[in-house]
């Protein structure tokens, strides 16, 4: 920095420069290559403590096979990203019959269904609004890809296998009986014991998946 004492207009070659005018006032001059200067410093200080104080932070790790999707563990630091994909799946799941437990002796099956295919669409519409800059980060690809495997693999084969069937049973049997009450004829399906199992597993795994992404969210 060079400290002058200005004696005319001529303009100055410094970066910053104090100057000193006739009449004893000051005044500083900065650049604008000073100024830029100063902003890259800025920000390469401000993306390196930030890259530093992430490296820091403990790993999250999810264990699909709490959620019934083999044995792979899945290991990351979440950013900010991650936790709003995880709240979001977390609202839908605590706020939906999907995510809360079952009464298999109160709740109706086929509202339980209806829940189910829900979640689907509004788990598809979630990942499509993630930002395609954001799915490049690894922790966000490994959460999309997450929330992917639990509809493909963790619902849907229930959904394939019993879905159809029961409704198209159900719906003939509330064509018979306009006054049996909707659980106890639901009872009455042919395979209830192995859907109501099956149903029950699958709604345990997703309770656990909605605890895990709480856990991100709170991370």
């Amino acid at each position: 920095m060079a400290i002058e004492t200005k004696t005319d207009t001529a303009p100055t070659t410094d970066l910053i420069s104090l100057i000193l005018a006739d009449d004893w006032s000051l005044s500083l001059h900065v650049s604008p290559i000073a100024v830029s200067a100063i902003l890259v410093i800025a920000l390469a200080l401000w993306l390196s403590l930030r890259f530093y104080f992430r490296q820091k932070l403990p790993d999250f790790e999810i264990d699909s096979a709490e959620f019934g999707l083999g044995d792979q563990k899945i290991t990351f630091k979440p950013n900010d990203t991650d936790r709003q994909i995880a709240y979001s799946i977390w609202v839908e799941l605590s706020t939906r019959k999907i995510g809360l437990p079952i009464d298999i002796e109160d709740d109706v099956i086929s509202e339980i269904y209806e829940s189910w295919y829900a979640y689907f669409s509004v788990t598809r519409e979630l990942i499509k609004d993630v930002p395609v800059s954001k799915v490049r980060d690894d922790s966000t690809s490994k959460i999309i890809s997450l929330s992917v495997e639990v509809l493909n693999e963790g619902l849907r084969p229930h959904l394939t296998k019993w879905q159809a069937r029961f409704r198209h049973w159900y719906e003939r049997q509330l064509d018979k009986a306009d006054d049996v009450d909707p659980q106890a004829l639901q009872k009455k399906f042919p395979a209830y014991d192995a859907l109501s199992t099956d149903m029950l597993a699958v709604n345990a795994r997703l309770i656990r998946y909605r605890e895990k992404m709480i856990a991100l969210v709170n991370k």
